[in-house]
Parts: structure tokens; sequence; C-alpha cells
């Protein structure tokens, strides 16, 4: 399985699992679009956009890096044509951006929770809809990073105004993989199994103390890659759990995606996974 020649446009590629996905491909000889507002670093959270994309070259990927607000459609279009225009090509879109507050619906600010729709659920709208001219040439893939829809009560008890951005982005996945069936392109969700150790999850919680609960995001990408090398809609419409999706390809090891391989200590399932 190779990417190698692939365009994939990534948003919230500049850290975390946006970054890591980046990085699996490079290693394939893909083309990245790094899609996110980070152009300038920030005080607590590393990366941007042009270091990403130093480090897409150097792991032997051609990078664009574009600074995208994925609320704003004239920027998400012209975007995706510039990418278009670099590579020749989009073959794939991963709808990586995301906001987050766990906060229930009493005390939720709305403008909060309009900043999580946004960049959630109609982000991934919106994406889709400016990418799709390009991917019915290829025949291609929209990976959406959100949940399987676990409608467990508990899920909705204290965060229900999150959870429902996130379901959003996944009721998409499965209505796009049926719609979009005549183009030939595959949309899948993907979430991870457990906590993943990331500058954001650290900066959410003031400390790396529970990382030893933690995998880091090679995981996700190693899951990312296996869906984004499949071929003819093989598993098109499904909402995969990254270590799921490795054990039918054959993983059976997973110590060495933990933060703290030497560290035995249980690991902390993510949210929407029981």
């Amino acid at each position: 399985m190779s990417l190698q020649g692939k365009t994939l446009f990534i948003t919230g590629a500049s850290r975390g699992i946006g970054r890591e996905i980046a990085l699996r491909a490079a290693r394939d000889g893909a083309n990245i679009v790094i899609a996110a507002k980070s152009a300038e670093p920030h005080p607590k959270l590393p990366g941007t956009i042009f270091s990403v994309a130093q480090e897409v070259e150097a792991a032997g990927g051609k990078a664009l890096a574009l600074q995208v607000d994925v609320r704003d459609e004239t920027a998400v279009r012209d975007a995706m044509a510039k990418a278009s225009k670099r590579f020749g090509s989009i073959d794939a879109l991963i709808n990586n951006a995301g906001a987050i507050k766990l906060t229930g619906a009493a005390h939720i600010e709305l403008k909060r929770f309009d900043l999580m729709h946004q960049i959630n659920t109609r982000a991934v709208l919106l994406c889709s809809q400016a990418a799709l001219p390009y991917l019915k040439r290829t025949g291609g893939h929209i990976l959406n990073l959100s949940p399987p829809l676990n409608l467990a009560t508990k899920w909705f008890a204290q965060y229900s105004p999150y959870t429902v951005t996130k379901y959003g982005m996944s009721m998409l996945t499965l209505g796009m993989s049926e719609e979009f069936k005549a183009y030939g392109i595959s949309v899948n969700s993907l979430w991870p199994q457990t906590m993943i150790a990331t500058a954001a999850i650290e900066f959410q919680l003031g400390s790396r103390e529970s990382f030893k609960h933690a995998r880091t995001p090679a995981i996700m990408a190693d899951a990312a890659h296996v869906i984004l090398s499949s071929a003819n809609r093989s598993i098109t419409g499904r909402l995969m759990i990254d270590e799921e999706i490795l054990r039918e390809h054959g993983e059976t090891e997973f110590d060495h995606y933990r933060f703290e391989p030497d560290n035995q200590a249980t690991l902390m399932p993510d949210l929407f996974v029981d």
C-alpha cells in the first residue's frame, strides 16, 4: 500500500494528528496540502503550516502550506483550487480540524457552540463540497475524524453540545458515502480507541500526567494510511476505530504506540468509546 504521488488536503494539519497523518503519507512520497490557521507560532502549542511543510519535504513528500480558516467558504474553495493547480489533482480530503469544549447544555456559551458547530460539522460539509469536483476525477477519499455513533446516554449527559457537533460529522460520513457512490468516492470516519497524546490535549488538561494512559498520534496516522490506501470503495461508509482497522490488516502488537512504551498502565478509552 502506498500513497506515492497522491495529493492529500488535510485541514488542521499544523500539529497533532493532522501533522502525523501528513508525515506518514509524506514518507510514501505523497503531496500534502497543509491547510490550517496556524501561520504564526502559538505561545503554548508548537507547529505552524510552514514548519510542517518543512517536515513533509524532509520526509520525502511535497508540501503546499496554505493558511485557511475552515469556516470561510471563499478561503476553502480558493485553497482547493490552489492545491489542484499545484499538484494537478486532489485524491483525498482529511477533515481533521476540530474544536472542543466539554460543557453541558445548561452552561455552554452559544458563541462557543457556534464555533464547535462551524469547525466540526459545518466545515466537513463545506470542505467536502469544495473538494467534490476534484475528487470526482480521481474517485478519491474523504476521511472525517469523528466517532462511531454511540447512543449511550452517558455521552450526552455532560457535554451534549460537543457530542452533537462530532456526531454530525459522522452522520455526514454515512450520508456522503451513499450520495457520492456514483462518483466512486469513498467516505469514512476514523476515531481513536484511546486518548491520544497531543499538545492540544496537554493544553486542555494542563499537564502530561495522563499521557501515561495514552497512545501517540502515530496509530491514527497508520490507520488513516490503511483507509486512504483502500480501493474500489471496499470499506466506504464505515465509522472506524484506529485499532480495529489495523487489526483487520494484520497488526497484532500495539505497545509501540504507547506514549510511554515501557509503562503498562491501563490505557484510557477516548470519548464515545465504551
